[in-house]
């Protein structure tokens, strides 16, 4: 479950959001070209945001939701026909199970107080064989590593964690790699579609 402190950070969080989203845009243009790609299908969005890339999404039936209520207000303002807006945290998901083809993690796995709740919930939400998409910084084994490391404590107060490693996440065993996308020249962030098994 997001914790109240985590929910009041991204509420205060969001009248400069627009900064961050300037830097995520071209990130969250080559997942949203990825899932385009796809046949038309319900998608979940997993922290939604401030919805600025909502139109990008070309066919699906899209779902978003966050826990902030300030930036679900800006996305509101945003949306189009097919999208539907809640407020609720991924760790408890009030869907059904297998009602989903796709759902969107785009940085949200690492700002979440337990990633393996979170997955466990996209794992019963997604339909069999349906496609996770996990866009986030992973530390890599090179030098940005020790980066990732001096930043910890910052981090805790900006609610993500700097030091993030996929596969130290037991639920990801229940779901297949399809594709490991780089994104950048010391590929920090990635993009990585999985099926669930």
């Amino acid at each position: 479950m997001v914790s109240i402190s985590t929910d009041s950070f991204y509420n205060k969080f969001a009248f400069v959001y627009p900064l961050v989203d300037v830097f995520l845009k071209p990130q969250k243009r080559v997942l949203i070209d990825e899932i385009n790609t796809l046949p038309r299908g319900n998608l979940l969005e997993i922290g939604v945001g401030n919805g600025a890339h909502l139109h990008l999404y070309e066919k699906h039936t899209i779902t978003g939701i966050d826990t902030s209520s300030a930036m679900l207000r800006i996305a509101g303002k945003r949306k189009h026909k097919g999208v539907q807006l809640l407020q609720m945290d991924g760790e408890a998901l009030r869907f059904q199970n297998e009602q989903f083809d796709y759902v969107v993690l785009s940085h949200v796995i690492a700002v979440v107080d337990n990633p393996d709740r979170l997955l466990e919930e996209v794992f019963r939400v997604l339909k069999p064989e349906g496609r996770i998409f996990i866009l986030n910084h992973f530390t890599p084994d090179n030098w940005l590593k020790y980066v990732d490391h001096a930043f910890g404590i910052m981090a805790k107060t900006l609610h993500f964690k700097s030091v993030f490693h996929l596969h130290e996440l037991a639920m990801i065993s229940r779901f297949t790699l399809l594709k490991d996308v780089r994104l950048g020249a010391v590929s920090y962030f990635k993009l990585l579609v999985y099926q669930k098994k």
